[in-house]
């Protein structure tokens, strides 16, 4: 393909020359490009079309589909030794795009939480009206159990919220709403550093 290019940025070639190559190098596998031209118009039109240039959702939504389809593909080709495990890591990369969409990390301490709010009026501001929280019960004790090393980064003041709480369960809430940060921010950065390590190997 590449000797293909080259020889057709020669000018001094002659046309009838030109379209030699191009049917000896593409044309006679026009069926094939037709082929697998169709195939993939009809995979990605879901994604296509609910394409927005709005935020880094749709951009991780291409990435999703075509880690998804390409893993597929050296899966059940095999065609070299550790094609299982590049497709694995792809799926892999899949997976941690969906939990970078999701925010399934930020939202898990939620989990271990009963809360209840409400909207209160405002005393001096007549018509406007304020959002309260407060927390019923919680178990955010086997929340933390569950992320040990975490827990003690989010105790030494890791993560955006501060431990300065009106009391003891704010404080564990926002110890809790620290580790969720922090795991988010690994599954982004694992998610990146799988694909700056293996992408150049990714190919059939």
């Amino acid at each position: 393909m590449k000797d293909f290019f080259e020889e057709l940025k020669n000018k001094k070639k002659p046309f009838w020359y030109k379209i030699s190559l191009w049917w000896k190098f593409e044309g006679t596998y026009w069926y094939r490009n037709l082929k697998q031209g169709l195939k993939n118009l009809w995979y990605w039109l879901p994604i296509i079309w609910k394409d927005r240039n709005w935020d880094q959702h749709y951009i991780y939504e291409m990435l999703k589909h075509k880690l998804k389809a390409q893993a597929n593909y050296i899966s059940n080709k095999d065609r070299h030794v550790r094609a299982q495990r590049d497709a694995r890591n792809m799926k892999i990369c899949a997976n941690l795009i969906q939990i970078c969409q999701d925010d399934t990390y930020k939202m898990e301490y939620m989990d271990y939480i009963e809360d209840r709010s409400w909207f209160e009026a405002c005393e001096d501001k007549p018509g406007y009206s304020t959002w309260e929280n407060e927390i019923i019960s919680e178990t955010l004790d086997d929340f933390f159990k569950k992320y040990p090393l975490i827990y003690k980064k989010a105790v030494n003041g890791e993560g955006p919220f501060t431990l300065d709480g009106e009391d003891e369960k704010e404080n564990k809430r926002r110890i809790a709403m620290n580790i969720c940060h922090i795991n988010q921010k690994r599954a982004h950065k694992l998610l990146f550093k799988i694909m700056e390590e293996n992408i150049e190997k990714w190919w059939d």
